[in-house]
């Protein structure tokens, strides 16, 4: 990761989810991740999307090498977040050997839109993970990795190779990478307007008030503070 990059995602790191989701509004920009809760890690990540999707079937209906997650955990790294569209199926594409590689890789996280295995193992590594699902059955002969670096579909948010991507204990969100400058600076302003109606409500003022006073919620004419 460049000297550049590196220092964009540490001002991205700043703005919680909420903040980026406030923001993207402001923009009319679409990008909540829904559906798709952290299983392993913990606090803060930001870093920039490394796409790729997999096709689902039954037992028996691929290669093992048609599974490729080696190619998966060869994606990941320091301030990359590997985003799998696997169509929302209940079939494992990352598991506690390959959490483990991953980590080894200081990967920043993983996001699935579909299914992980061995929560306990994934946990134990420290790797930044969520999925949609948790189940034991495995990938091998069930999934094919059809693609990488295309766009893909997670959680809803159409997803490119090099857009952002932020995760806490809030949720997801992902910001196309064209429209990112845009953004934080709305995301800014909004971490700003907030900061003013908590200081507000320290300062004694009502939660009315302060929000009136911030211009975070206007005050009705005639309503009570």
């Amino acid at each position: 990761m460049s000297t550049t990059e590196h220092a964009l995602l540490a001002r991205c790191a700043a703005y919680g989810t909420s903040t980026w989701a406030d923001a993207m509004d402001t923009l009319g920009i679409a990008g909540v991740v829904q559906g798709i809760p952290r299983r392993g890690g913990h606090g803060r990540i930001a870093g920039f999307a490394v796409t790729a999707r997999h096709v689902s079937g039954g037992l028996g209906d691929f290669d093992r090498a048609d599974f490729a997650v080696g190619r998966l955990v060869a994606a990941t790294g320091p301030g990359r977040v590997l985003m799998v569209d696997a169509g929302g199926a209940c079939i494992s594409t990352f598991g506690g050997i390959a959490s483990l590689a991953a980590s080894r890789r200081e990967a920043t996280g993983v996001v699935i839109d579909g299914a992980c295995r061995d929560v306990d193992e994934i946990e134990a590594t420290g790797l930044w993970l969520a999925a949609r699902h948790v189940t034991p059955l495995t990938g091998k002969t069930r999934l094919r990795l059809q693609a990488m670096g295309q766009p893909v579909t997670i959680g809803g948010v159409t997803v490119a190779e090099g857009d952002l991507v932020v995760g806490d204990d809030t949720g997801l969100v992902v910001v196309p990478r064209a429209q990112l400058e845009a953004v934080l600076a709305a995301a800014q302003h909004a971490q700003d307007t907030d900061a003013r109606v908590e200081q507000g409500i320290r300062d004694g003022l009502s939660f009315a008030e302060a929000a009136a006073a911030a211009n975070y919620i206007p005050a009705r004419a005639g309503a009570p503070a």
